[in-house]
């Protein structure tokens, strides 16, 4: 459940609570552009407004579904300057979507090949005497012919 936004500035300390990240973390952003440069207390402490707790949520679910800092730091930047950046968000998570379908299509053959692995290299233990190397790594520099 997400918290209130807080009524009043806040120090990075405070922030950071609520945000669950590291003060290290709100820093990085700062110096990525993803957040914009916290104003200063008299002594020195950096203090950001009550909307800086919604900023660091979107920045963290961002991250989550596979944006780059980099990606967000164009996005927000944007957003700052007053603009409507939502196409081009929704784009770039198309294009995410895509690479993650073809990485799991890539896991699904490394599954697979993986598995026959294990069948051939079960062959092969059965055959070989215990203390005896049965040449399980020299199976991938067979041809796959003699591999099926």
């Amino acid at each position: 459940m997400k918290q209130p936004t807080p009524a009043k500035v806040m120090q990075s300390l405070e922030l950071a609570r609520l945000a669950s990240v590291s003060p290290d973390t709100l820093r990085y952003y700062e110096r990525n552009r993803l957040l914009p440069a916290a104003h200063r207390s008299s002594s020195g402490y950096r203090l950001f407004p009550p909307e800086a707790l919604m900023r660091v949520q979107m920045i963290r679910g961002a991250l989550s579904v596979g944006f780059s800092v980099k990606e967000l730091g164009q996005i927000f930047t944007v957003r700052d300057e007053g603009g409507a950046p939502c196409h081009q968000v929704r784009k770039l998570a198309t294009e995410k979507l895509a690479l993650v379908e073809a990485q799991i299509e890539e896991l699904k053959t490394k599954r697979h090949e993986l598995k026959r692995t294990l069948v051939k290299w079960d062959q092969l233990l059965r055959r070989t005497p215990h203390g005896k190397r049965a040449g399980l790594l020299e199976v991938f520099a067979r041809s796959k012919e003699d591999f099926k």
